[in-house]
């Protein structure tokens, strides 16, 4: 490895499954020290044996803002300081506009606060060592109809807006604030979240994720299936001095999945 993050503290959240974890294996693999946040403590303690000594977890629901804050600070309190926060917990809400209900709008509400104060939580900390990089999980679903449900593809633009807004804010303090958005990435949120994927067999999983593999192909441009580590490869470019010079931006990663999208052919 390069080690193009030598040096650097990352704070990811939702860092227990799917591009959470192999973003913080990326980070660790390229130099970085990583705090993993999520509420499984089980799943995240594991990640954190499986990935080594430069990967620490820490419990917490990120819809709490105490425990929003209270995990930045044990990532400076653990690794001295803070240099990248990627703001990727969070998983689809179903919806149905005739239908909505109260419950699922303060649910989605409450994921994109964990954006707005993750990122207030991480400006004293980057400003204190001259600047930083904070990375927001977005989605295809804000930018075009028909990716996701219309509470979560509402939310999801609100997330690339606020990521332009404050990239503008925080310029001055050389803190870089990016999206990217993901099209559909073959992760276990498929068929029920890691939750639903921990109650079923490692052969039950891997049979549901070649089926949602195939399907996906046949859904982009590209004809191939996006993974997690595309993800994780994108929020390294944008983490790394390679991307020193980008800010306000949302990267979409879909293999042009929303601009020529196709509904993926059941089998």
């Amino acid at each position: 490895m390069s080690e193009r993050l030598k040096g650097k503290v990352a704070l990811i959240t939702g860092g227990t499954s799917g591009i959470g974890e192999d973003t913080a294996r990326l980070f660790s693999q390229e130099g970085a020290q990583v705090v993993i946040v999520g509420r499984s403590e089980e799943k995240g303690k594991k990640i954190g044996l499986k990935l080594g000594k430069n990967v620490v977890y820490k419990k917490a629901d990120i819809t709490i803002e105490k425990e929003i804050s209270d995990s930045v600070d044990f990532t400076i309190n653990t690794f001295g300081k803070m240099d990248i926060l990627f703001n990727n917990a969070g998983y689809g809400i179903a919806d149905n506009v005739a239908e909505i209900s109260q419950e699922q709008i303060d649910y989605g509400l409450g994921l994109l606060s964990s954006v707005i104060l993750g990122i207030k939580y991480a400006v004293e900390p980057m400003k204190a060592i001259g600047g930083g990089c904070i990375i927001n999980n977005s989605s295809v679903a804000g930018h075009v109809y028909g990716q996701g449900s219309p509470l979560y593809s509402a939310l999801k633009s609100a997330v690339s807006h606020y990521t332009r807004m404050a990239g503008v804010s925080l310029g001055s303090f050389n803190i870089r604030v990016n999206a990217i958005s993901p099209g559909a990435i073959a992760t276990p949120i498929f068929w029920g979240g890691s939750q639903r994927a921990n109650t079923l067999s490692e052969k039950e999983n891997e049979r549901k994720m070649e089926k949602l593999k195939v399907n996906l192909a046949k859904a982009v441009p590209l004809a191939k299936t996006g993974l997690a580590e595309d993800i994780s490869e994108a929020a390294l470019y944008l983490a790394s001095d390679a991307g020193r010079f980008v800010t306000c931006h949302d990267l979409v990663v879909d293999g042009g999945r929303s601009v020529a999208y196709n509904e993926p052919h059941q089998s």
